[in-house]
């Protein structure tokens, strides 16, 4: 007697699993692909070079720093008369000297505007600074920023003796400050300016019987160039050099550049500079055109010999808030 064997579904049941754990398995691969993805960072985006300087002044001239919004600024500076009285007057420390008080806030980012009052001529002045772009790695080699300064002579002139128009009160400054920060101790900056003035002096000549012609002693505009650097010591402490040097020939009474050598020392929120210079007049407009404080002597075009190292100690004090 045959007997029957029986299948069991069990053999029907192991296909079905087989499929399913493919299919499970070409799941779980899928999954682990898109955990992949979401892994994957964007790169950074490069962020622009800080503190290329310290501060906003650089001896006698703006540097390319512009504070952060919010950032207000008092500054004092100060200019003792020139060398050379010896004892007299201790070697102009205690000559007459010139003050500058001033204060400037950053209302937006990458500006900066301000206000000051000079003693000599009691002259006011109004900036503003603007940072064009700034260096960046990978995409700007150098920062660029925008300064501009217009001052107004406020001295008693009820005669009208100094000035004919109210206008003839008026001066402007106006340069691009180009800058470099090349390492963590070393920056450098380079600046061409204009400086312009409404009214100029002049003189008369005879040229015969039957009149006189009038002469300009200047010409209303003058071009320079401006150049500083720092070189950091320790955290907070630099040597800090600056030059001005007058392009435009000038009829008569040629202005004079200015060399400025000094320290430079700094904490948080404040900054404090000395130094010796030519420049006395804490305007870039005034000092550009009416310096006369020569560094070097030299003998000019007529054969005069001019005195040099006619030289003024100074110093910068600036204060910052951070609101």
């Amino acid at each position: 007697m045959k007997q029957k064997i029986k299948i069991t579904n069990c053999l029907y049941i192991l296909p079905v699993c087989l499929v399913g754990c493919m299919f499970l398995l070409q799941t779980t691969t899928l999954y682990a692909q898109d955990s992949t993805a979401v892994v994957k960072t964007a790169p950074v985006k490069a962020k622009p070079v800080k503190n290329t300087f310290d501060g906003t002044w650089l001896i006698d001239d703006q540097s390319v720093m512009v504070p952060v919004k919010g950032s207000f600024e008092f500054d004092i500076m100060h200019r003792f008369g020139t060398f050379g009285n010896g004892y007299q007057d201790l070697d102009g420390v205690f000559a007459p000297a010139n003050i500058r008080l001033g204060v400037n806030y950053s209302p937006i980012n990458n500006l900066f505007i301000g206000i000051g009052l000079s003693k000599t001529d009691m002259l006011w002045d109004g900036n503003a600074k603007y940072a064009i772009f700034k260096q960046t790695p990978g995409k700007s080699p150098v920062s660029v920023t925008y300064y501009g300064d217009m001052s107004y002579d406020t001295r008693f002139d009820p005669d009208h003796s100094l000035f004919t128009y109210t206008t003839d009160r008026i001066g402007s400054f106006n340069e691009i400050i180009i800058a470099r920060k090349f390492s963590d101790k070393f920056s450098f900056q380079v600046a061409p300016t204009l400086s312009h003035q409404n009214a100029v002096a002049g003189y008369y000549t005879k040229n015969d019987s039957t009149g006189t012609t009038v002469f300009e002693q200047m010409k209303h505009d003058q071009f320079g160039l401006n150049m500083a650097g720092r070189f950091k010591l320790t955290e907070t402490t630099s040597i800090i050099v600056d030059y001005d040097q007058p392009l435009t020939a000038e009829p008569t009474n040629n202005p004079k550049p200015n060399v400025a050598l000094g320290f430079e020392f700094t904490t948080s929120g404040h900054t404090f500079q000395v130094f010796m210079g030519n420049y006395q007049m804490l305007n870039p407009e005034k000092n550009s055109f009416f310096n006369q404080n020569s560094p070097f002597p030299y003998t000019d075009a007529n054969g005069t010999k001019v005195k040099g190292g006619m030289f003024c100690i100074g110093f910068n004090i600036t204060r910052l808030w951070n609101f």
